[in-house]
């Protein structure tokens, strides 16, 4: 399937052949993210999927066990995952029907709803880290001071779109 060719660098040089040269380096570069975003994703499905996880549960269920009693309120997953409610809504009932999470009423506030971790979920969520770890995270594909830099950039382009980004360790 692959001819040899750079596809990306290939859709850069129409762009300026079609007057578009202003724009051709911006074209690379979102093109190139989202080719990105696809090969890790790729490399994260394959350790996800015998778990029965994509990775929004998993980051769910995640964020839950960094917490000292396992729980959350689902408007502050949402808000800590960026995503809408209705996609939080949706992974935790998924992850209820799994066995990983449990649905519990504040005790402060009956009207809180939380997402609790179960003992299955932090047994898979364990087991999903440790492959993530060592299959993806620990070898992205870069020295680890290239992951710094790039990480550093990604921060700035993010800034600029308006995500909250914190500099530094």
């Amino acid at each position: 399937m692959d001819s040899g060719r750079d596809p990306i660098a290939e859709a850069r040089q129409q762009w300026v052949r079609h007057g578009w040269d202003d724009a051709a380096d911006g074209m690379a570069m979102v093109t190139s993210l989202v080719r990105v975003d696809r090969l890790f994703q790729e490399r994260i499905d394959a350790v996800l999927r015998p778990l029965d996880l994509t990775f929004a549960r998993f980051e769910i269920l995640r964020l839950l066990t960094f917490t000292s009693g396992g729980a959350m309120p689902m408007t502050r997953l949402g808000s800590l995952l960026q995503v809408h409610p209705t996609s939080v809504t949706s992974a935790v009932d998924r992850l209820v029907r799994q066995g990983h999470v449990e649905r519990v009423r504040s005790t402060r506030d009956g009207r809180v709803v939380l997402a609790s971790v179960t003992q299955s979920g932090r047994d898979v969520v364990a087991e999903a880290t440790a492959g993530l770890n060592a299959q993806v995270f620990k070898v992205p594909g870069l020295a680890p001071e290239q992951v710094r830099a790039l990480t550093t950039l990604l921060a700035d382009l993010r800034a600029r779109a308006g995500d909250h980004v914190e500099h530094g360790d």
